[in-house]
């Protein structure tokens, strides 16, 4: 842990007594004393408030820097305005995924990239290998920290703890804007309607005791990355390094609507569109327990017996009060949704429905 990076908030949850963990080389707070399912309700009931200053961020600045990105990356950056974010990946020229990120169009000179932190320096590497001479690509990582206001009460703590953010309560998803020396952003990784402040690093502890201060009276409080981690596969949002990765596309993740297809560059565009056409050979696909267990990633998913995919990610869902999963199943093996598969949990065999995530409702708009 001594080696590990540590957000501008670290004395902030040693003093909260948050377990520490190891998160993309940072050392982040996993959960705090009230443990996890506490900070998984709170935030589906009224607001949670996340330390993801692990969060890479970078710079892309310069002549046509918008236009840039956009035939880089996945999604159609073009279809945005300015004050606008949008969810994209960053692909291999095979189709696999380097990173998923959010990148806010500041304007045509200047976008904000915010990577995963275990891929920030992969995704700046190959930015700034395909950039023209006169764009530059900055890291930013260490300058800004990144708070998440998270549940059906986040707006009230927002226009508490920010002057002038009254204007934000209404602000469309995935919109943004600079508040005070903030960038407020409507969006999140919970599935509940909340926003991501990007704080320079100095002011982050003042605004972490404001938004806390704020979040307690209504039944809120500090959460963790467990939380976090909970509250995105009862979405069925996936996470980098086990849902997608350089071994498994975007096709093959259901991710194609972050995709634009009709774009005639970004990386990977010829062999992820040669593998929409041909269809995937495995594809993601939500399980849900329909018996006591819960299962976890990488795990056999079978069907009488015979192996036809292996769980990514897994958890119980604190909302549900069962076993929930997300699994690539082999597309030959036929199995579609309300089929029954089985998960081997450690030698035992645990049925599972196959459904079509999200798992509960989503609340982000």
């Amino acid at each position: 842990m001594a080696d590990l990076l540590t957000s501008p908030l670290h004395d902030r949850h040693v003093a909260l007594g948050a377990t520490l963990g190891e998160f993309g080389g940072w050392s982040m707070p996993l959960t705090y004393p009230a443990g996890t399912v506490a900070e998984h309700t709170s935030v589906r009931d009224a607001v949670g408030i996340f330390d993801v200053s692990h969060l890479g961020k970078l710079a892309i600045t310069g002549p046509g820097a918008a236009a840039f990105v956009d035939r880089c990356l996945t999604a159609d950056l073009g279809k945005l305005g300015p004050g606008q974010a949008q969810y994209t990946l960053c692909c291999t020229e095979s189709g696999g995924v380097v990173d998923d990120l959010i990148v806010y169009l500041v304007g045509p000179d200047e976008v904000l990239a915010v990577p995963n932190a275990a891929n920030a320096a992969r995704v700046a590497e190959m930015l700034r290998a395909a950039a023209p001479a006169d764009v530059t690509v900055t890291d930013r990582h260490r300058d800004l920290a990144v708070l998440a206001v998270q549940g059906p009460k986040a707006a009230e703590v927002l226009v508490t703890v920010l002057p002038g953010a009254a204007d934000l309560a209404g602000m469309d998803y995935m919109g943004f804007s600079d508040v005070a020396g903030i960038r407020v952003c409507r969006t999140g990784y919970t599935g509940e309607r909340g926003y991501e402040l990007l704080v320079p690093a100095d002011d982050a502890p003042g605004v972490w005791d404001a938004l806390l201060a704020a979040a307690e009276p209504l039944g809120g409080g500090p959460a963790g990355l467990a939380a976090r981690d909970t509250l995105r596969t009862e979405m069925g949002y996936p996470l980098h390094g086990q849902d997608l990765s350089e071994e498994i596309t975007p096709v093959q993740a259901g991710s194609g609507w972050a995709v634009g297809w009709s774009k005639p560059e970004f990386w990977g565009r010829e062999a992820l569109i040669a593998e929409k056409e041909a269809k995937p050979a495995r594809r993601l696909r939500g399980l849900r327990a329909t018996g006591r267990g819960v299962p976890r990633a990488g795990m056999a998913v079978l069907v009488d017996g015979a192996p036809v995919g292996t769980t990514t990610s897994g958890t119980f869902s604190p909302t549900l009060k069962t076993g929930i999963a997300l699994a690539l199943i082999d597309t030959a093996a036929g199995v579609g949704l309300d089929d029954v598969v089985t998960v081997d949990v450690r030698g035992r065999a645990l049925e599972c429905t196959v459904v079509k995530p999200p798992f509960v409702e989503s609340h982000v708009r």
